[in-house]
């Protein structure tokens, strides 16, 4: 059966979403274009190249996996892609007027979870996009991090340094994007305050992940000495509203029990994200 095969080709994760509608299936040919790109799609680049391979691929063999698609609730007639964009892509490259396609009845969450779990088990995201894939099911669908590690099936450390890397300055996070800087060398930099040239020094001189986190370590052994003498119960707090918000929280407790927290933001939408935080919940 065709649901069996496309369940198989999904993986496990996509398979146990589709299971949860299988009762809503359809399987169709529909014209290129009414196909519209997905809304939650977090992935933003696509590699030329391997975007051409398949193009050659599908000119001799035709569009094998259906894209997986729901109704377009804003254009009558019209297919939001769910999972598929790239072979749609490639698709519209090699020719193709029509394309296989399996409809589901999908709400936004579902529709957003089909595109993460697509992406991140072919390992076509970057980690910014991975990242920021994440962030959206917790800022939009109340998912939190324990959640997301079951759902995606990665720990819940990963999830949690993966977050982090949305705290970076933004000229760091094009640099990840890019490929001239990885995760692990990002992760270094994390709550550096010259962060940016550092990031520019491990690219110019080529450092490892291990000779990175040496350099970071030397601009980071002050602020060490100064946290170190945090109470455990309050650094264990900043690291849940970090982990949390994706940004870096200070926490200032005086003997009194008084004191200051303080949120770190890069932009106005970070900025915006904490002061609705706070309208919402008081």
């Amino acid at each position: 059966m065709i649901e069996n095969r496309l369940k198989k080709s999904l993986g496990r994760g996509l398979s146990s979403l589709l299971g949860d509608t299988s009762k809503k299936i359809e399987t169709n040919k529909v014209s290129i274009n009414d196909l519209t790109r997905n809304q939650f799609q977090p992935r933003k680049n696509f590699s030329k190249e391997s975007l051409e391979e398949l193009t050659l691929s599908i000119k001799e063999r035709g569009v094998i996996q259906p894209i997986v698609v729901r109704a377009d609730k804003s254009s009558e007639g019209k297919f939001e892609i769910i999972a598929g964009e790239r072979r749609w892509l490639a698709a519209q490259n090699a020719g193709l007027h029509e394309v296989p396609v399996v409809v589901l009845n999908v709400n936004d969450v579902k529709s957003l979870e089909f595109a993460i779990v697509e992406n991140v088990q072919r390992q076509d995201l970057n980690p910014i996009e991975e990242a920021q894939g994440y962030q959206r099911l917790v800022n939009e669908f109340n998912y939190n991090q324990e959640k997301l590690s079951q759902f995606i099936g990665k720990s819940r450390s990963y999830i949690a340094n993966s977050l982090r890397l949305l705290s970076l300055p933004k000229e760091i996070l094009l640099m990840i994007e890019q490929g001239n800087l990885s995760a692990g060398h990002a992760r270094s930099l994390i709550g550096l305050q010259n962060s940016v040239d550092i990031a520019k020094k491990i690219i110019q001189k080529k450092l490892s992940v291990r000779q990175a986190e040496v350099l970071t370590k030397q601009f980071r052994n002050k602020k060490f000495k100064l946290i170190s003498k945090k109470d455990p119960n309050i650094l264990d707090l900043q690291k849940v509203l970090e982990e949390k918000m994706g940004l870096n929280v200070s926490i200032t407790n005086r003997k009194n029990n008084s004191g200051i927290i303080s949120f770190q933001y890069k932009d106005i939408d970070q900025l915006d994200k904490i002061i609705e935080i706070i309208k919402s919940n008081y």
